[in-house]
């Protein structure tokens, strides 16, 4: 039986650290798609080497940018794959037996396996971090543009996959903390899109809520030090988010 094709597409900026041992990973797919945000480092000489469909578009939002990457893709079935992802051959394997089988749903959730710095982190809510479904059928999914942290909307059956996707978002706590600051501020920005107000209490509360949740309800004590330092560095990205909502509402008052 013909399997059905599958296309893989990537969001790209500055991402040479990265992006080989991601586009690596999934040479076996029939189409690879890069939407690039302007990079200024060698990730469009790096994808060249990997595919020629390569598309340039504005940072307008993380949910906005996955549907237009998804609009460029020709074949039905779509995996998502971040450059700081890995698809595991045993991944590769299971999807290829789907396309080939039959796809028994029209979204698949897929396993992260998330390291901070060296350390895989396997408490604190990152694993298996199950956030978004990752393969999918084009026409049965669609992201929510939000700026940060999308949600989508999935029209059909929702199922999971066993294989892996390996991922490595942070290599040194400098990328961590400018990634929160970026997401940060990102976030306060849907915040106030989406009406939000502010009480003071939020600065004490919410980070506390967080570290709370991640270390003890998440087992993130169990990660030992890296649990203890990640859950402390997340209740400090809390705090920044509502800090920014605070300068952002001030900043509309004085208009």
């Amino acid at each position: 039986m013909q399997r059905e094709k599958v296309s893989v597409y990537v969001l790209t900026y500055n991402e040479e650290a990265k992006i080989r041992d991601c586009l690596e990973s999934v040479t076996w797919a029939d189409e690879i798609v890069i939407l690039d945000s302007f990079s200024n480092d060698r990730t469009l000489p790096i994808c060249q080497n990997y595919t020629d469909k390569i598309f340039q578009q504005e940072f307008v939002g993380f949910g906005k940018l996955r549907n237009i990457a998804i609009e460029h893709c020709t074949n039905n079935w779509v995996l998502s794959v971040d450059a700081d992802e890995r698809v595991t051959p045993e991944l590769r394997e299971e999807i290829l037996k789907k396309l080939t089988d039959g796809p028994d749903a029209d979204a698949y959730f897929i396993p992260r396996k998330s390291h901070f710095l060296k350390y895989w982190v396997r408490h604190c809510g990152w694993y298996p971090d199950y956030r978004q479904p990752q393969f999918f059928h084009k026409r049965k999914m669609k992201y929510r543009e939000q700026m940060v942290h999308e949600g989508f909307d999935v029209t059909g059956k929702v199922a999971h996959l066993r294989g892996h996707v390996i991922q490595y978002p942070f290599l040194s706590l400098d990328q961590f903390l400018k990634k929160m600051d970026r997401y940060s501020s990102l976030r306060a920005e849907d915040m106030v899109k989406q009406g939000a107000s502010f009480h003071i209490s939020q600065v004490l509360t919410h980070p506390a809520a967080t570290f709370w949740r991640m270390y003890f309800l998440k087992l993130g004590f169990l990660d030992g030090k890296v649990g203890l330092i990640l859950s402390l560095l997340y209740a400090y990205y809390t705090m920044l988010k509502y800090a920014k909502l605070w300068e952002k509402l001030k900043s509309q008052e004085s208009i």
